[in-house]
């Protein structure tokens, strides 16, 4: 019975490199000759030593774990394609890609070896695996905006004519879709989708096709066994039981760290700052108030703004910070802009913070972080129930300075009110201002009430 070992959305791991080092040795624990290694996007980015090496310490982890088959996440794409297809060219694996096309409409990476599909023989059996990237990534990364992204199911569905015409046992979705799987399933005869993109765990069956998602930072493996009966999963936590740990990643990867030069102390957190997914998109909270804070002062704003899924998840700001400590929450090679907003265009950026108006995550989740601003939200009637500025009623006809991530004027995805043509300025990058603020006011912020959210009658 041949089996995948399916990780996915493992970003930031490199930056813990005890954490990668247990994550690969478990890998390597389950592998053998009857087994497939495969990951489903968002492997190489973001994330300290993915900013410092232009993703190219993935390739650390993919020799290590001896990677078979691989596609292409949003994020495997921040730091241009050239460096994409660099990497993929010094890659150990097949990279699967049905539905990215480069700037002349070529299928991207074709020169350095990425196919849409592959066939592959594993204990007596054809597995053929496709790979498909969510159609939106020209919007939700700019350095990826002059690749085209197809329609995936239309892709999806030719890929699997093709692999049931080559007489394989069966067909596996190798998926950065997100939520988009579900769709997936129900279009076209999968025996598995591995999917990613959304960090939340699943494993699940839709219309008799097997969902999965292993979440983020290799929290976990899905070790998914194909039979005559279907297909079903496993998981395997790296941080329990006596997982072997790869020393070999470790050492280079804890190289690569020294070399980096962004170990020097910025500030102390006296009290931790936490920046779990839950306590993030939770509303109101420490950190965010800190990144909006910084963010409002380096540019002279009126109003701070940070996009929640823009401040990446680990462990709490604790004790000594490190510019690096910086880098891994907010690990993106883009400048903080001011966008002039008039105060009804504010306003609309506020009601698009709320969970039910962004097309990922949970509807109860809050996607933005304020600074110079309180706003009233009433979750129960789904409406702005006050917004302030200043200790000021917003005016709907004046323009406000509102200092924010530069991805924000690409974006279609959050807070699609704030384009390009509100750009007013520019004030250097996300990390190296943070590194800026906490040597001047510290590592410090509180939860004050700027963000609110009554239920309401």
């Amino acid at each position: 019975m041949p089996r995948l070992l399916h990780y996915s959305d493992i970003e930031n791991v490199y930056d813990d490199p005890e954490r990668a080092g247990r994550l690969a040795g478990l890998l390597y624990s389950l592998d053998g000759a009857d087994s497939l290694v495969v990951g489903s996007g968002d492997n190489t980015s973001p994330g300290v030593l993915a900013l410092v090496s232009k993703g190219r310490q993935a390739l650390d982890f993919f020799r290590a774990v001896d990677s078979d088959v691989e596609t292409f996440g949003n994020h495997d794409f921040d730091y241009g394609p050239e460096a994409t297809r660099q990497l993929v060219a010094d890659a150990p694996q097949t990279w699967v890609s049905a539905n990215v096309r480069d700037d002349a409409g070529e299928r991207f990476g074709r020169g350095e070896g990425v196919v849409p599909w592959t066939v592959e023989s594993v204990d007596g059996d054809e597995i053929g695996l496709f790979g498909l990237t969510d159609p939106a990534t020209d919007s939700l990364n700019p350095q990826a905006a002059e690749l085209t992204f197809t329609d995936p199911y239309e892709a999806a569905e030719r890929a699997v004519a093709d692999l049931r015409a080559e007489g394989v046992e069966y067909v596996v979705a190798v998926s950065h879709l997100g939520a988009s799987d579900d769709e997936l399933a129900r279009r076209v005869d999968v025996d598995a989708i591995l999917g990613g993109h959304v960090h939340a765990e699943r494993a699940e069956y839709v219309a008799d096709t097997l969902l999965l998602r292993p979440g983020v930072n290799g929290r976990a493996v899905l070790e998914v066994t194909l039979d005559e009966d279907g297909a079903r999963a496993e998981r395997h936590d790296p941080s329990e039981g006596n997982v072997p740990v790869d020393g070999s990643l470790v050492a280079a990867l804890r190289g690569r760290l020294a070399e980096s030069g962004l170990d020097s102390v910025v500030g102390e957190a006296e009290t931790p700052m936490r920046r779990s997914e839950e306590v993030v998109f939770g509303g109101e909270c420490a950190v965010g108030n800190f990144v909006a804070d910084a963010y409002r002062w380096a540019a002279d704003a009126d109003v701070g703004l940070q996009n929640s899924g823009g401040i990446r998840n680990g462990p709490p700001l604790s004790g000594e910070v490190t510019v690096a400590d910086l880098v891994s929450v907010v690990p993106f090679a883009e400048p903080v802009v001011v966008a002039e907003l008039t105060g009804e265009e504010l306003l609309t950026a506020f009601r698009q913070a709320a969970g039910g108006a962004v097309d990922f995550g949970e509807p109860y989740w809050w996607h933005g972080h304020v600074s110079g601003a309180t706003v009233r939200w009433d979750d129960a009637r789904n409406e702005l129930d006050g917004v302030r500025v200043g200790g000021e009623p917003v005016d709907s006809d004046r323009l406000y300075r509102v200092a924010t991530a530069e991805y924000l004027l690409h974006s279609d995805h959050e807070f699609p009110v704030v384009e390009e043509r509100h750009r007013a300025g520019e004030y250097g990058i996300q990390h190296e201002i943070l590194a800026d603020y906490a040597r001047e006011f510290g590592v410090s912020a509180s939860v004050e009430g700027r963000i609110q959210r009554p239920t309401g009658d």
